[in-house]
């Protein structure tokens, strides 16, 4: 979708400021926010597209004047409150009034390390031949979705160069959508600065960006 989060490619919004030696975490409850957003993720009620998604559902006003983990539990919030897994008076209180919902697994503290190391693997076996090799000129698809996509908005209807293929993986837009993997190819594209960005930009800079196939289309 195209949204506040989609903010490539945007000059409005002035430079990224980088905090020298910045902490992992600003304060306390950071920390407790990623704790939470994964251990109610790992009892399998959405997957990572979803709750990627919900983020960018987030209403404009809320996704630009909050910070990132403060939009990670609206999120975390929206996604519980959909599947009937907390009531929005509870969420004010923090009083527990309704009967737990049987999830599909969960995560004890002895097995946080083990399951985080193992991580969410998304690559798959491919029961189809990649349609691009290395070196194939390729244009992005130009389209406007209603869900989620992992095409940047300023990277659509530009012509690029294929220089890598990453293997077969779980197609987001799809997975999103709650319509299942759909795995695709997943290539590496370089684009010309200027192809993205117009006749301004660094002639010797280029952007890499990874593109499942369905983005791509053959020039």
């Amino acid at each position: 979708m195209n949204g506040p989060h989609d903010m490539g490619g945007m000059q409005c919004y002035g430079p990224i400021e980088a905090e020298q030696d910045e902490p992992v975490f600003h304060e306390e409850w950071e920390e407790k926010a990623l704790a939470l957003t994964l251990a109610v993720g790992f009892c399998g009620m959405w997957n990572l597209d979803i709750s990627r998604q919900t983020r960018e559902n987030l209403a404009s006003d809320f996704y630009l004047s909050h910070s990132y983990y403060q939009l990670w539990l609206a999120g975390l919030e929206n996604l519980m409150l959909e599947r009937g897994m907390v009531t929005a008076e509870e969420l004010e209180d923090g009083r527990l009034r309704s009967e737990a919902v049987r999830v599909n697994r969960t995560l004890k503290a002895s097995e946080t390390k083990t399951a985080l190391l193992k991580g969410g693997p998304v690559n798959r076996d491919p029961n189809s031949e990649a349609v691009y090799k290395i070196g194939d000129k390729v244009r992005t698809r130009k389209f406007n979705p209603k869900g989620h996509t992992r095409l940047p908005r300023y990277a659509r209807a530009a012509v690029g160069k294929i220089m890598g293929i990453h293997g077969y993986h779980v197609f987001p837009d799809s997975n999103a959508a709650g319509k299942g993997e759909d795995p695709q190819w997943l290539y590496n594209v370089a684009f010309e600065a200027s192809e993205l960005f117009g006749e301004n930009a660094d002639a010797n800079s280029s952007v890499m960006i990874d593109c499942w196939e369905p983005y791509l289309e053959r020039v």
